[in-house]
């Protein structure tokens, strides 16, 4: 099996140093860039990746900015690095599309754990139905090849963490889950206090297949209670 291929993006040079030492020593393929251009030169080259590590305070271009340039372009995974106290920029990195973040200072091996869990979710196969296919709201999402389409056959971009969602939802139809149920599924971690990762999640899910994402028929608010996936039936 193939190294999987991360790109550390940060433009402190000593940083970026001692994560790419620390990565390739733990079994990763690592480049380091100090910023978006040099990312975006990176994937002009065709040098496929897997993950992004992006520091999000950046002079120029922001973390979030190359957030918003990476999911556009595809579906590379993407942990945000972020200041431990910076509430606002978590949420803004989910809601940009990240599949989960870390805060500063962090455990090294913490970090290793949240990648792993990340690059699981970007490349786990699902156990449904023989096809592997489910049509929902405007969609229909090929699980064995993790590729969701509009029912034209236009493809639609998924992060990972919004494709493990869906999974797990695919794996339980029509039952009620709540968002720390979500989450275990989803990221192996528990809840913390004011976490809304799983909702923006949601939002950003809904936008892409519901047929109307202001009043939701595929993924259901249920009040109290958490979500209810409910996809067409007899698909």
């Amino acid at each position: 099996m193939s190294q999987p291929h991360i790109a550390v993006v940060d433009d402190d040079a000593f940083q970026r140093r001692v994560l790419e030492e620390y990565l390739t020593r733990q079994g990763y393929r690592v480049t380091g860039v100090e910023g978006g251009a040099e990312l975006r030169k990176l994937l002009a080259r065709r040098n496929p990746l897997d993950l992004v590590l992006l520091d999000v305070h950046m002079p120029g271009e922001d973390g979030f900015a190359v957030a918003r340039f990476l999911r556009e372009r595809g579906n590379v995974a993407i942990i945000m690095v972020t200041a431990a106290t910076d509430t606002v920029d978590r949420v803004v990195g989910l809601e940009t599309g990240a599949d989960d973040y870390v805060t500063k200072p962090y455990e090294p091996r913490e970090l290793v754990a949240r990648i792993k869990s990340v690059l699981r979710r970007s490349g786990g196969r699902a156990n449904t139905a023989p096809d592997g296919c489910l049509r929902f709201g405007r969609c229909i999402l090929d699980l064995a090849a993790r590729r969701l389409t509009t029912l034209e056959g236009d493809g639609v971009a998924l992060a990972a963490s919004e494709f493990a969602l869906l999974k797990v939802f695919a794996q339980h139809p029509n039952q009620v889950l709540s968002r720390d149920r979500l989450l275990d599924l989803t990221s192996n971690r528990e809840m913390e206090p004011f976490d809304r990762s799983i909702d923006l999640r949601i939002t950003r899910i809904r936008r892409k297949i519901e047929m109307d994402p202001t009043k939701p028929e595929v993924i259901r608010t249920v009040r109290g209670a958490g979500y209810m996936f409910a996809p067409d039936p007899g698909y």
